[in-house]
């Protein structure tokens, strides 16, 4: 199948529209309608500062099986206190009344700058151009319409076998810069069509978040308006699914982690100024809290990105990361720490074999593998980021100009 190829899910229909809320006037608006009888499961920012959206989106999702989701771009909606209350609300109504349904119903979703107000005025007349054109297969605009720096649309399609019976599965996500968990400025949207419950769905969504947009890091900062959403339209021709001990639970979730992975690794293979796509793997850690930390102290360090922007084998900035971890009684004789399949510390410091040349072959790729192995247990972590570039900070330096 190609990447491009985007199945349509039956049961969810998108439509998008410019609404210039963008300074760019490019596409920026999207409702996504949800069948009757559809199920939505989701996951959240954890950042204090939550948006507005966030605040209602998790509200309404309490409160009633939605009928919608609206998105748009180029404003967060955060930061903007009791008016940005009634503005997210005032974008379900305008929804709501589209649809016919009840404002709670509706999921609002924002991304931009954060501490302006939404212009109201363009999602009052942008609501209504966006439900003109909804359509089932309107993954593509979508996917393009809720970018903001990311350079490239973030999509991804499948269909599966649940025990005979074919399950389509279709997402997009946004993703670029204030990229880290909890969760990661990132949005994700994905649908099914297959038949299954809440309790279900919800596990599924979550279990795949943790190992995916849960993983991934391009500058450590967590955004204020995180969120991803797993729709179920139940429309596929199949015995529902409720318990999560079946083998078709397991089929199922299997392909919202690999969906989920797979837009994850997209976000940082676009990561804002990003030229190098970098795996860093901590394995026989104790526990799996002490393989993130040491995972998360080498992908944030701002020296250890940076050397891996010049190309630069500098391994001594990995090994000083992983010592700054915090993982307390730490054997540092017992580790070792590789570049790709390149040995360059042991037994306390530099291997005996390491070369610089070694360091370099492996430093001067597109795609690099920092190896972790801690000699204390069986756990094994990945979480996957970026370097730092010039333009990263040109990017963010003009964000808002």
């Amino acid at each position: 199948m190609s990447k491009t190829e985007l199945h349509p899910v039956s049961g969810i229909y998108l439509g998008t529209t410019a609404a210039k809320i963008k300074k760019n006037g490019k596409p920026d608006l999207v409702v996504i309608e949800l069948a009757e009888g559809s199920r939505t499961a989701a996951t959240f920012t954890t950042n204090a500062f939550c948006a507005a959206p966030v605040t209602l989106a998790k509200a309404n999702l309490a409160a009633q099986s939605p009928r919608a989701l609206v998105i748009n771009a180029g404003n967060a909606n955060a930061g903007t206190g009791e008016q940005g209350m009634l503005d997210a609300k005032a974008t379900c109504d305008l929804v709501a009344k589209e649809l016919g349904c009840s404002s709670e119903q509706v999921l609002p979703f924002s991304t931009g700058v954060i501490g302006e107000n939404l212009p109201m005025e363009k999602f009052q007349a942008g609501i209504p151009d966006a439900m003109a054109n909804i359509a089932v297969d309107g993954w593509q605009a979508a996917s393009q319409a809720i970018m903001t720096t990311d350079l490239v649309a973030k999509t991804s399609s499948r269909v599966i076998d649940v025990n005979g019976a074919s399950v389509t599965l279709t997402g997009m996500a946004k993703g670029s810069g204030m990229i880290h968990p909890n969760m990661a400025t990132m949005l994700g949207f994905v649908a099914t069509d297959a038949k299954i419950s809440q309790e279900c769905l919800q596990k599924a969504l979550s279990d795949a978040v943790n190992i995916s947009f849960n993983r991934i890091t391009v500058d450590g900062d967590t955004s204020t308006n995180d969120a991803c959403t797993l729709s179920a339209s139940q429309q596929a021709d199949m015995p529902e699914i409720n318990d999560v001990n079946t083998l078709d639970y397991h089929v199922f979730a299997e392909a919202v982690a690999e969906m989920l992975t797979e837009l994850a690794q997209m976000i940082v293979r676009d990561g804002e100024g990003a030229t190098k796509f970098v795996s860093v793997i901590v394995e026989e850690a104790k526990t799996q809290e002490e393989a993130l930390k040491v995972a998360h102290a080498v992908a944030l360090s701002p020296l250890v990105k940076t050397a891996l922007f010049a190309s630069d084998p500098n391994w001594g900035r990995i090994l000083a990361a992983v010592g700054r971890a915090g993982v307390e009684d730490l054997d540092i004789n017992a580790l070792e720490i590789h570049l790709g399949d390149v040995c360059i510390v042991k037994n306390g410091g530099r291997a005996e074999e390491y070369t610089e040349a070694q360091g370099q072959a492996v430093m001067d790729k597109d795609e690099i593998e920092i190896r972790i192995w801690l000699n204390r247990g069986s756990v094994y972590e990945t979480v996957w980021t970026t370097d730092f570039s010039y333009d990263y900070v040109k990017i963010n330096a003009e964000y808002r100009s």
